[in-house]
């Protein structure tokens, strides 16, 4: 009963911003497919119930019966709030067909995942979205056994098995979105400055094998200590002539750790190379005083943030009446609507080779493996004010 009217009010919230416009997702925007080898892995990885209604000429084919678990009791109760929301804001802006949508609670454990998951299947589901949390997701993973389509809303310890995906916005797919930044603006020699947390570790570590696919390398990486302003800049210089020299700069750190890092970085001769963040740098900005220093550096954003999402209403408007879609819940919400698409177009994006999805949160593929692979939206400071980067996706 609970669930039954959250998912009326926020509908209703919804609408109310929105008004009356009729609105759809947005299409998959194909390209050239890819060779043979490819197709067959994909088809091969995958298989999607035949009884399902016809896809439409857009690829739009969602289930029957979709069962989305999430925590939605326990420790991640408030960021799967959040993601539910996004969700129910996306399903409820389709005006096509939609299927029957079942809640389960995974109460954040894996037992309890994975009970959900036994429920929802025994119960008719033909394909199922979550649940949220690592431990969950590794759990389902393990139990699901390729019995219907499944997308993780998170990455797993192991290899993606047969039959599901896993789409996350972990810091792995930062480092990726910005490795591909660097490269498309031939800047493959990189210096990368590293606070060291789990994040920045794990940003930095992708970031450095998706240069090495593409024939670049991470030079040198600087350790930046807390949010100490000790002078840096001979360091730096030395980095910048080192043989080969350096093409980019990546900045893993807060942005109260970069905003003296930017200083000494122009100090040192590398100002005028492309500099590229993850979303951390957001962190402990807000005053545009102080955040002029960070102006020119550019980080990965949510589409919704910084552009026009055709199924959603505008992103200041809602996060000012719905708070699981303000502040930083804003990225979960996006991340949910976008759970939903992937969804609705699963089998299209899973089989046809080079589709992809413009999303709340940027621009969405699913690899042969099963990953869903996301090309955000960029922005950087100007004038200590965050604004949208129109050139380039990075992607």
């Amino acid at each position: 009963m609970r669930d039954s009217l959250r998912i009326f009010l926020v509908a209703s919230v919804l609408a109310g911003i929105a008004g009356c416009a009729t609105t759809r997702v947005s299409a998959p925007v194909v390209t050239q497919p890819s060779g043979p080898d490819e197709n067959a892995e994909r088809m091969a990885h995958w298989q999607f119930d035949p009884s399902r209604p016809p896809a439409e000429s857009d690829g739009y084919r969602p289930p029957n019966v979709l069962a989305v678990l999430l925590p939605m009791t326990g420790e991640l109760a408030v960021p799967a709030a959040s993601v539910r929301d996004g969700l129910l804001a996306a399903y409820y802006g389709e005006r096509r067909r939609r299927p029957e949508l079942r809640f389960y609670d995974t109460f954040g454990t894996g037992g309890g995942a994975s009970a959900a998951y036994a429920k929802a299947i025994a119960e008719g589901a033909d394909q199922i979205v979550g649940p949220l949390g690592r431990e969950e997701v590794n759990a389902t993973l393990a139990a699901g056994q390729g019995n219907v389509p499944l997308l993780a809303l998170n990455r797993g310890d192991a290899a993606i098995p047969r039959n599901a995906a896993s789409f996350s916005l972990a810091p792995e797919d930062e480092g990726i979105g910005a490795a591909n930044y660097l490269i498309d603006r031939k800047a493959l020699r990189i210096l990368v400055l590293s606070s060291g947390d789990d994040s920045a570790r794990r940003s930095s570590s992708a970031l450095a094998a998706q240069l090495q696919l593409h024939g670049g390398s991470v030079v040198q990486t600087l350790a930046v200590v807390g949010d100490s302003s000790t002078d840096m800049t001979g360091l730096l210089q030395g980095a910048a002539q080192a043989a080969g020299g350096i093409d980019g700069v990546f900045l893993a750190l807060r942005g109260s750790q970069a905003r003296p890092i930017a200083g000494q970085l122009i100090g040192a001769g590398l100002g005028a190379k492309p500099r590229v963040a993850t979303s951390q740098l957001l962190s402990g900005t807000g005053k545009a005083e102080e955040d002029k220093a960070l102006d020119g550096i550019a980080f990965p954003t949510e589409r919704w943030g910084v552009t026009p999402v055709s199924s959603l209403p505008n992103a200041a408007m809602t996060g000012q009446t719905l708070p699981t879609a303000r502040g930083p819940a804003a990225k979960l919400f996006a991340f949910g609507h976008d759970a939903w698409q992937v969804s609705a177009y699963l089998e299209h994006l899973a089989l046809t080779a080079d589709s992809s999805l413009l999303g709340a949160t940027g621009t969405l593929r699913v690899g042969p493996e099963g990953n869903v692979i996301r090309m955000p939206a960029w922005s950087t400071f100007s004038g200590g004010y965050v604004v949208p980067l129109t050139t380039g996706s990075g992607g």
